[in-house]
């Protein structure tokens, strides 16, 4: 049976979940503060705002599924909660809920604090370091009463078109540590994307999922493999990156739910969009 799906927030990673909502058969609306031009193969396009609860009289009716996964044009605090806090109570409020069958709600690794070199899963205590992860985590505590909610705490985005690291790392911008370890954790878009279709049709899903890939690596392992790829000098010695704290993320309870990485090492997925792009 198709659904009937609202994306809140359609960029790059709501772009991607729509176009696999699509191929099966959904109905996919995508709600956008401005929105495209031309009809995206399908995608039937809202123009609202949810910080604005009167802009989002003319929601559909019927949803069944809800993918809330809209991205700040600021990192500050107050856009944060506007837009996860505020937003997502506004998007409830003008659906009807009675109707949702599944919710899932992207998150953040960022919820996480310190950790050093050990591993993290889904039921490690969120300590979070930054604003962004205390507003994510409220807005998931929140959610979890108020819907059959699903979270995915995602770990950091790479893939087409986000290929800042390389460009830094190019123009010698990058640091990184090199006394302690400091670990990072990676998922292709394409496979963050899979993982949200995956969890919203999932049978009998657990309220909290982490997204990310097989291969957590020493961030100057990572930046050393990928100077080396790109023929440029590798990035100099300097501080851990600040607010984020350094962990190792399990994807254990993902993949025995049965989805699976296209990319398990980022390694891997960094080397094919350097082929890509000649």
């Amino acid at each position: 049976m198709s659904e009937r799906v609202v994306l809140a927030g359609c960029g790059d990673l709501g772009m991607r979940v729509a176009q696999r909502l699509l191929k099966r058969g959904d109905e996919v609306f995508a709600l956008r503060r401005t929105v495209p031009q031309d009809d995206r193969a399908g995608i039937q396009w809202l123009r609202a705002d949810l910080a604005d609860p009167a802009s989002l009289g003319g929601l559909p009716g019927g949803v069944t599924q809800l993918a809330y996964l809209p991205a700040p044009d600021r990192r500050d605090e107050a856009t944060y909660r506007a837009l996860f806090l505020d937003g997502l109570r506004h998007l409830l409020e003008a659906l009807d809920s009675s109707l949702l069958r599944r919710v899932v709600f992207v998150s953040s690794s960022a919820v996480y604090g310190e950790h050093g070199d050990a591993w993290v899963d889904e039921g490690t205590a969120a300590d979070p370091q930054g604003f962004n992860g205390r507003v994510l985590l409220q807005a998931e505590r929140w959610l979890q009463q108020q819907a059959p909610a699903v979270v995915l705490r995602l770990a950091g985005l790479y893939g087409p078109g986000r290929t800042q690291l390389l460009q830094r790392l190019r123009a010698g911008q990058a640091s990184v540590p090199r006394t302690l370890p400091h670990w990072a954790n990676r998922i292709h878009v394409d496979d963050a994307a899979a993982a949200v279709v995956h969890l919203l049709d999932l049978p009998d899903a657990q309220p909290l999922y982490l997204g990310v890939d097989d291969t957590p690596l020493p961030l100057d392992r990572l930046y050393d493999h990928l100077t080396g790829l790109l023929g440029v000098l590798p990035a100099k010695a300097g501080a851990a990156p600040a607010g984020v704290g350094s962990k190792r993320l399990s994807n254990a309870r993902l993949r025995a739910s049965g989805w699976a990485p296209r990319w398990p090492d980022a390694r891997e997925g960094y080397a094919a969009l350097l082929d890509a792009a000649g």
